[in-house]
Protein backbone atom coordinates (compact mmCIF):
# COMPACT_ATOMS: atom_id res chain seq x y z
CA UNK A 1 0.00 0.00 0.00
CA UNK A 2 1.36 3.51 -0.73
CA UNK A 3 1.85 5.86 1.71
CA UNK A 4 0.56 8.95 1.23
CA UNK A 5 2.52 12.10 -0.15
CA UNK A 6 2.86 15.19 2.54
CA UNK A 7 1.90 18.39 1.02
CA UNK A 8 4.62 20.98 2.71
CA UNK A 9 3.19 23.88 2.06
CA UNK A 10 -0.34 22.29 3.60
CA UNK A 11 0.99 20.91 6.27
CA UNK A 12 2.62 24.53 7.30
CA UNK A 13 -0.44 26.12 6.64
CA UNK A 14 -2.45 23.48 9.33
CA UNK A 15 0.23 24.09 11.53
CA UNK A 16 0.13 27.95 11.21
CA UNK A 17 -3.52 27.93 11.60
CA UNK A 18 -3.41 26.03 14.74
CA UNK A 19 -0.44 28.09 16.45
CA UNK A 20 -2.69 31.36 15.64
CA UNK A 21 -5.94 29.79 17.24
CA UNK A 22 -3.02 29.50 20.42
CA UNK A 23 -1.30 32.92 20.08
CA UNK A 24 -5.04 34.65 19.50
CA UNK A 25 -6.35 32.79 22.61
CA UNK A 26 -3.47 34.23 25.16
CA UNK A 27 -1.80 36.94 23.33
CA UNK A 28 -4.16 39.70 24.61
CA UNK A 29 -2.39 42.55 22.71
CA UNK A 30 -2.38 40.49 19.53
CA UNK A 31 -5.72 39.58 19.73
CA UNK A 32 -7.04 42.55 20.18
CA UNK A 33 -4.91 43.83 17.24
CA UNK A 34 -6.24 41.11 15.24
CA UNK A 35 -10.11 42.27 15.91
CA UNK A 36 -9.46 45.80 14.84
CA UNK A 37 -8.19 44.20 12.04
CA UNK A 38 -11.47 41.84 11.98
CA UNK A 39 -9.46 38.55 11.44
CA UNK A 40 -10.51 35.86 13.38
CA UNK A 41 -9.14 32.40 13.39
CA UNK A 42 -12.40 30.86 11.59
CA UNK A 43 -11.83 32.93 9.11
CA UNK A 44 -8.16 32.14 8.04
CA UNK A 45 -7.88 29.54 5.32
CA UNK A 46 -3.76 30.00 4.74
CA UNK A 47 -0.93 30.76 6.88
CA UNK A 48 -0.17 33.60 4.51
CA UNK A 49 -3.97 35.32 5.65
CA UNK A 50 -2.78 35.60 9.42
CA UNK A 51 -1.82 39.21 10.41
CA UNK A 52 1.34 40.09 11.37
CA UNK A 53 2.65 42.74 13.75
CA UNK A 54 5.25 44.86 12.82
CA UNK A 55 8.56 44.84 15.16
CA UNK A 56 8.02 48.40 16.38
CA UNK A 57 4.98 47.19 18.15
CA UNK A 58 7.36 44.66 20.20
CA UNK A 59 8.53 48.10 21.79
CA UNK A 60 5.00 48.98 23.32
CA UNK A 61 3.40 45.57 23.92
CA UNK A 62 3.90 42.60 25.53
CA UNK A 63 3.54 40.57 22.60
CA UNK A 64 3.60 37.08 25.00
CA UNK A 65 1.27 34.17 25.48
CA UNK A 66 3.51 34.13 28.64
CA UNK A 67 2.24 35.13 31.98
CA UNK A 68 4.49 37.25 33.56
CA UNK A 69 5.19 35.06 36.56
CA UNK A 70 6.39 32.20 33.85
CA UNK A 71 9.35 34.59 31.89
CA UNK A 72 12.57 33.99 32.80
CA UNK A 73 14.38 35.71 29.88
CA UNK A 74 13.53 38.20 27.54
CA UNK A 75 15.65 39.28 24.37
CA UNK A 76 15.92 42.46 23.35
CA UNK A 77 16.22 44.76 20.21
CA UNK A 78 19.82 46.65 19.60
CA UNK A 79 18.81 50.36 19.28
CA UNK A 80 20.26 53.66 19.71
CA UNK A 81 20.90 55.04 22.84
CA UNK A 82 17.48 56.35 24.76
CA UNK A 83 15.71 53.79 22.10
CA UNK A 84 13.08 51.84 23.56
CA UNK A 85 14.14 48.13 22.15
CA UNK A 86 11.84 45.37 21.39
CA UNK A 87 11.41 42.78 23.87
CA UNK A 88 10.72 39.02 22.84
CA UNK A 89 10.01 36.77 26.78
CA UNK A 90 11.15 33.40 26.93
CA UNK A 91 10.74 30.60 29.71
CA UNK A 92 12.39 27.65 29.36
CA UNK A 93 10.61 25.65 26.40
CA UNK A 94 10.54 28.61 24.32
CA UNK A 95 14.22 29.01 24.30
CA UNK A 96 14.55 25.48 23.71
CA UNK A 97 12.11 25.74 21.02
CA UNK A 98 14.61 28.58 19.81
CA UNK A 99 17.86 26.34 19.69
CA UNK A 100 15.70 23.38 18.27
CA UNK A 101 15.32 25.66 15.30
CA UNK A 102 18.60 27.31 15.34
CA UNK A 103 21.02 24.14 15.73
CA UNK A 104 20.09 22.31 12.39
CA UNK A 105 19.63 25.21 10.16
CA UNK A 106 23.25 26.24 11.17
CA UNK A 107 24.48 23.54 10.61
CA UNK A 108 23.35 22.94 7.58
CA UNK A 109 24.59 26.30 5.76
CA UNK A 110 27.82 26.79 8.47
CA UNK A 111 28.47 23.19 8.48
CA UNK A 112 27.34 20.77 5.42
CA UNK A 113 30.78 20.17 4.41
CA UNK A 114 31.26 17.48 6.93
CA UNK A 115 33.99 19.64 8.54
CA UNK A 116 32.72 19.18 12.57
CA UNK A 117 31.78 15.91 14.26
CA UNK A 118 29.28 15.25 16.54
CA UNK A 119 29.61 16.08 20.12
CA UNK A 120 30.66 12.68 21.85
CA UNK A 121 33.65 12.19 20.10
CA UNK A 122 35.96 13.88 21.94
CA UNK A 123 36.53 17.92 21.89
CA UNK A 124 39.77 17.81 19.56
CA UNK A 125 37.45 16.88 16.88
CA UNK A 126 35.17 20.20 17.42
CA UNK A 127 35.48 23.39 15.61
CA UNK A 128 37.17 26.09 17.40
CA UNK A 129 34.45 28.61 16.95
CA UNK A 130 35.85 32.33 17.69
CA UNK A 131 32.43 34.92 18.61
CA UNK A 132 33.36 38.78 17.99
CA UNK A 133 30.73 39.07 21.20
CA UNK A 134 30.12 38.94 24.99
CA UNK A 135 29.12 36.04 26.21
CA UNK A 136 25.51 35.45 26.60
CA UNK A 137 26.25 36.48 30.33
CA UNK A 138 27.65 39.42 30.08
CA UNK A 139 25.05 40.05 27.48
CA UNK A 140 21.59 38.30 28.96
CA UNK A 141 19.29 40.63 26.35
CA UNK A 142 21.37 39.70 23.27
CA UNK A 143 19.83 37.02 21.64
CA UNK A 144 22.72 37.08 19.33
CA UNK A 145 24.91 36.14 22.16
CA UNK A 146 22.63 33.54 22.92
CA UNK A 147 22.90 31.99 19.80
CA UNK A 148 26.51 31.77 19.41
CA UNK A 149 26.55 30.71 22.67
CA UNK A 150 24.21 27.45 21.96
CA UNK A 151 26.23 26.50 18.46
CA UNK A 152 29.56 26.71 20.69
CA UNK A 153 28.13 24.44 23.09
CA UNK A 154 26.97 22.17 20.43
CA UNK A 155 29.93 22.04 18.29
CA UNK A 156 32.64 24.04 19.38
CA UNK A 157 35.87 23.03 21.40
CA UNK A 158 37.19 24.38 24.41
CA UNK A 159 39.14 26.99 22.53
CA UNK A 160 36.33 28.82 22.27
CA UNK A 161 36.53 32.24 22.47
CA UNK A 162 34.28 35.00 22.91
CA UNK A 163 36.51 38.13 22.32
CA UNK A 164 33.66 40.84 23.21
CA UNK A 165 33.55 42.91 25.93
CA UNK A 166 30.39 45.07 27.50
CA UNK A 167 31.26 48.26 28.13
CA UNK A 168 29.95 50.26 30.76
CA UNK A 169 27.27 52.46 28.42
CA UNK A 170 26.16 49.06 27.29
CA UNK A 171 27.80 48.73 23.95
CA UNK A 172 30.60 46.14 22.96
CA UNK A 173 33.88 46.75 22.18
CA UNK A 174 36.07 43.90 20.81
CA UNK A 175 39.36 42.89 22.15
CA UNK A 176 41.20 42.47 18.78
CA UNK A 177 44.66 40.93 20.79
CA UNK A 178 42.74 37.90 21.61
CA UNK A 179 41.64 37.24 18.51
CA UNK A 180 44.96 37.86 17.63
CA UNK A 181 45.89 35.48 19.53
CA UNK A 182 43.19 33.14 19.02
CA UNK A 183 44.37 33.45 15.37
CA UNK A 184 48.20 32.40 15.99
CA UNK A 185 47.51 28.90 18.07
CA UNK A 186 44.93 28.04 15.72
CA UNK A 187 47.19 27.94 12.45
CA UNK A 188 50.31 27.20 15.03
CA UNK A 189 48.34 23.88 15.86
CA UNK A 190 46.66 23.61 12.30
CA UNK A 191 42.91 24.09 12.64
CA UNK A 192 40.65 25.28 11.44
CA UNK A 193 38.05 28.18 12.84
CA UNK A 194 34.73 29.35 12.58
CA UNK A 195 34.76 32.81 13.13
CA UNK A 196 31.33 34.70 14.54
CA UNK A 197 30.23 38.30 14.65
CA UNK A 198 28.02 41.18 13.34
CA UNK A 199 29.64 43.19 10.27
CA UNK A 200 30.51 46.30 12.14
CA UNK A 201 32.88 43.96 14.45
CA UNK A 202 34.24 42.30 11.30
CA UNK A 203 35.17 45.48 10.63
CA UNK A 204 36.47 46.79 13.73
CA UNK A 205 38.68 43.70 13.60
CA UNK A 206 40.06 44.02 10.01
CA UNK A 207 40.73 47.72 10.60
CA UNK A 208 42.75 46.59 13.34
CA UNK A 209 44.48 43.78 11.59
CA UNK A 210 45.49 46.78 8.88
CA UNK A 211 46.78 49.86 11.17
CA UNK A 212 49.10 46.34 12.75
CA UNK A 213 49.63 45.59 9.21
CA UNK A 214 48.84 41.94 9.93
CA UNK A 215 47.55 39.53 7.30
CA UNK A 216 46.70 35.44 8.38
CA UNK A 217 46.52 32.95 6.48
CA UNK A 218 43.70 30.66 8.20
CA UNK A 219 43.96 27.03 8.14
CA UNK A 220 41.61 25.69 5.10
CA UNK A 221 38.43 24.83 6.35
CA UNK A 222 37.78 28.19 8.05
CA UNK A 223 34.59 30.06 7.59
CA UNK A 224 33.17 33.19 8.86
CA UNK A 225 29.37 33.99 9.24
CA UNK A 226 28.47 37.68 9.77
CA UNK A 227 25.19 39.27 10.44
CA UNK A 228 24.04 43.07 10.98
CA UNK A 229 24.65 46.25 9.31
CA UNK A 230 26.59 49.45 10.39
CA UNK A 231 23.77 52.06 10.74
CA UNK A 232 24.55 54.79 13.59
CA UNK A 233 28.26 53.20 14.19
CA UNK A 234 30.33 52.82 11.20
CA UNK A 235 31.34 53.76 7.64
CA UNK A 236 29.05 51.31 5.30
CA UNK A 237 30.87 48.50 3.27
CA UNK A 238 28.68 46.12 0.51
CA UNK A 239 28.55 42.75 1.45
CA UNK A 240 31.13 42.16 -1.51
CA UNK A 241 33.93 44.67 -0.12
CA UNK A 242 33.58 43.46 3.70
CA UNK A 243 34.04 39.78 1.98
CA UNK A 244 36.96 41.12 0.36
CA UNK A 245 38.97 42.38 2.88
CA UNK A 246 37.75 39.18 5.01
CA UNK A 247 39.46 36.77 2.62
CA UNK A 248 42.32 39.57 1.98
CA UNK A 249 43.48 40.13 5.61
CA UNK A 250 42.32 36.23 6.77
CA UNK A 251 43.11 34.41 4.19
CA UNK A 252 38.84 32.61 4.22
CA UNK A 253 38.02 32.26 0.41
CA UNK A 254 34.55 34.13 -0.91
CA UNK A 255 32.25 31.04 -1.01
CA UNK A 256 33.33 30.09 2.73
CA UNK A 257 31.79 33.36 4.08
CA UNK A 258 28.18 33.38 5.57
CA UNK A 259 25.68 35.86 5.58
CA UNK A 260 22.81 35.61 8.42
CA UNK A 261 19.36 37.35 9.22
CA UNK A 262 17.70 37.21 12.29
CA UNK A 263 16.33 39.44 14.71
CA UNK A 264 14.96 39.67 18.17
CA UNK A 265 11.80 39.32 17.67
CA UNK A 266 11.90 35.48 15.75
CA UNK A 267 13.67 32.21 16.67
CA UNK A 268 14.41 30.96 13.49
CA UNK A 269 17.33 32.45 11.38
CA UNK A 270 17.70 32.84 7.33
CA UNK A 271 21.10 32.35 5.52
CA UNK A 272 22.33 33.10 2.42
CA UNK A 273 24.92 30.53 1.38
CA UNK A 274 25.97 26.34 2.05
CA UNK A 275 29.88 25.88 1.98
CA UNK A 276 30.57 22.95 0.42
CA UNK A 277 27.64 23.57 -1.59
CA UNK A 278 28.62 22.61 -5.43
CA UNK A 279 26.50 25.40 -6.81
CA UNK A 280 27.36 29.00 -6.51
CA UNK A 281 27.01 32.32 -8.14
CA UNK A 282 28.11 32.88 -10.95
CA UNK A 283 30.22 35.98 -9.66
CA UNK A 284 31.99 34.81 -5.94
CA UNK A 285 30.16 38.28 -4.46
CA UNK A 286 27.28 38.07 -6.53
CA UNK A 287 23.75 38.20 -5.62
CA UNK A 288 22.66 36.04 -2.88
CA UNK A 289 19.38 34.34 -1.89
CA UNK A 290 18.36 34.22 1.90
CA UNK A 291 16.33 31.29 2.93
CA UNK A 292 14.20 30.43 6.13
CA UNK A 293 14.26 26.97 7.45
CA UNK A 294 11.34 24.85 6.03
CA UNK A 295 9.40 25.59 9.79
CA UNK A 296 9.22 29.32 8.22
CA UNK A 297 8.06 31.63 5.48
CA UNK A 298 8.68 34.70 4.01
CA UNK A 299 6.21 37.29 1.75
CA UNK A 300 7.72 40.38 0.50
CA UNK A 301 4.88 42.78 0.50
CA UNK A 302 4.17 46.52 -0.54
CA UNK A 303 4.32 49.30 2.31
CA UNK A 304 1.68 50.78 0.22
CA UNK A 305 -1.24 48.57 0.07
CA UNK A 306 0.39 45.20 2.16
CA UNK A 307 0.22 42.92 -0.88
CA UNK A 308 2.35 40.34 -1.86
CA UNK A 309 5.18 41.66 -4.31
CA UNK A 310 6.11 40.01 -8.09
CA UNK A 311 9.55 38.01 -8.26
CA UNK A 312 12.26 40.83 -8.65
CA UNK A 313 10.49 42.80 -7.04
CA UNK A 314 11.43 45.22 -4.24
CA UNK A 315 8.88 45.17 -0.76
CA UNK A 316 8.91 45.03 2.82
CA UNK A 317 10.00 41.60 4.32
CA UNK A 318 7.44 39.99 6.55
CA UNK A 319 8.68 36.44 8.66
CA UNK A 320 6.23 33.88 9.54
CA UNK A 321 8.19 31.48 12.12
CA UNK A 322 6.25 28.68 13.49
CA UNK A 323 9.08 28.49 16.60
CA UNK A 324 7.46 31.47 18.19
CA UNK A 325 5.42 29.35 19.58
CA UNK A 326 4.91 31.86 22.82
CA UNK A 327 4.74 35.50 21.28
CA UNK A 328 3.55 36.26 17.62
CA UNK A 329 4.33 33.80 14.92
CA UNK A 330 3.89 36.28 12.28
CA UNK A 331 6.14 39.58 11.94
CA UNK A 332 6.69 42.53 9.86
CA UNK A 333 9.96 43.63 9.85
CA UNK A 334 11.11 47.22 8.77
CA UNK A 335 13.84 45.56 6.34
CA UNK A 336 13.63 45.99 2.35
CA UNK A 337 13.82 42.56 0.44
CA UNK A 338 13.93 41.55 -3.00
CA UNK A 339 11.67 38.56 -3.70
CA UNK A 340 13.92 35.62 -4.93
CA UNK A 341 11.98 32.32 -5.72
CA UNK A 342 11.09 30.95 -1.59
CA UNK A 343 13.89 33.13 -0.50
CA UNK A 344 15.31 37.06 -0.67
CA UNK A 345 17.79 39.00 -1.45
CA UNK A 346 18.25 41.91 1.77
CA UNK A 347 18.52 45.42 0.88
CA UNK A 348 18.42 47.19 3.98
CA UNK A 349 16.05 49.03 6.02
CA UNK A 350 13.41 50.90 4.93
CA UNK A 351 14.29 54.74 5.00
CA UNK A 352 12.95 56.26 8.18
CA UNK A 353 13.11 53.04 9.96
CA UNK A 354 14.54 53.57 13.15
CA UNK A 355 18.13 51.97 13.44
CA UNK A 356 18.59 48.60 15.15
CA UNK A 357 20.51 45.45 14.93
CA UNK A 358 23.23 44.28 16.89
CA UNK A 359 25.92 45.75 14.57
CA UNK A 360 24.34 48.78 16.68
CA UNK A 361 26.06 47.71 20.12
CA UNK A 362 29.44 46.99 18.78
CA UNK A 363 30.68 50.38 18.82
Amino acid sequence: MEQAQIDPESSFSQLARELFVLQFEHNTPYRRSCEVRRVRPEQVTSWAEIPAMPTEAFKELELSCLPGEHRTAVFHSSGTTGQRPSRHFHNSESLSIYEASLLPWFEAHLLADGLRLRPGRGSAGKLQMICLTPTAGSAPHSSLAHMFETVCREFGSVECVFAGKVAEDGGWTLDEEAVIEAFGKAIAAKRPVTILGTAFSFVHLLESLAKKNLRFELVCGSRAMETGGYKGRSRSLSKADLHQLISRRLGIPPDCIVCEYGMSELSSQAYDLTIGEKTLPASPFGSRSFVFPPWARVKIVSPETGREVGEGETGLIRVFDLANVYSVMAVQTEDLGVRQGAGFKLLGRAAQAGPRGCSLLAG
